[in-house]
């Protein structure tokens, strides 16, 4: 999921300098990323007591990017072991996993650094960001969501995402279900009662799609509901008869078929 590398070196700043320029900004709140695998995002506030607080962040991932949860859980670590700790939790076995450089996090700890977590958590507020992978970097500057787990497969996903008969799903599992040979394809028109039970979803995933050798026919966004249903039974009576559906999306209706 993330960079290969395993004890990163910061590319930019030293974190010595680094923390040498937050001591000139004092109350600039700040984290540091210690590692993170496919489910979880490890970070520190301070390192100035024993415990330390490591703070873990759910990580989702999705078609369209890592996504980090909106709660986080607090665990006291000795500060005698807490590289032990990293190693275990974000262990180099697992090709999934990063781990920051414990270099400048020994660094930091000699110094006694402390912060508080920031109001707005995004890649300015990351002490050592040239350690994090981009796609771990870009869940940072993305909005939080709550994440639960996949109904099916049991990975985390985004709660309202991909919602399947009162079950939460992950997209993969979404797409494999609904849009699967059994999904509820319709080979006729859509009435205006068809419309009222579509299956939704907050976008659908062209490459998944490909998989399941199904095509987009009509993609539509920013159209009126009466204008939207107006289209789709349009098109759907110029088709030749073939297997369809027609998909909410956060953005509009998605009319699919299957190849």
């Amino acid at each position: 999921m993330f960079d290969e590398s395993r004890y990163r070196a910061s590319a930019g700043r030293s974190a010595h300098e680094q923390s040498r320029t937050s001591a000139q900004s004092p109350g600039v709140p700040q984290v540091f990323v210690i590692g993170a695998n496919a489910s979880t995002l490890g970070l520190v506030t301070s390192l100035k007591d024993d415990p330390i607080t490591a703070q873990l962040v759910p990580v989702a991932v999705t078609p369209m990017g890592a996504v980090l949860g909106d709660n986080r859980q607090k665990v006291g670590v000795a500060r005698a072991g807490f590289f032990d700790w990293a190693d275990r939790t974000f262990p180099a076995d697992d090709e999934r996993a990063f781990i920051g450089s414990l270099r400048d996090l020994e660094l930091l700890l000699r110094v006694g650094w402390d912060s508080s977590f920031p109001e707005v958590f995004d890649e300015r507020s990351v002490l050592n960001a040239d350690d994090v992978p981009d796609e771990l970097l870009d869940a940072i500057g993305r909005p939080q969501a709550a994440l639960v787990q996949c109904a099916v497969c049991r990975r985390l996903c985004v709660r309202d995402d991909f919602p399947w008969k009162e079950r939460p799903l992950c997209a993969w599992d979404f797409h494999a279900q609904v849009f699967g040979k059994r999904g509820p394809w319709r080979e006729g028109g859509y009435e205006a009662r068809h419309f009222e039970t579509l299956p939704a979803c907050a976008y659908v995933v062209p490459a998944l799609l490909d998989e399941l050798d199904v095509a987009v026919l009509l993609a539509l966004g920013n159209v009126s509901p009466a204008g939207a249903h107006a289209l789709v039974r349009t098109l759907l009576e110029s088709e030749e008869v073939r297997s369809h559906m027609a998909v909410r999306t956060a953005t509009g209706i998605v009319v699919l078929c299957e190849g």
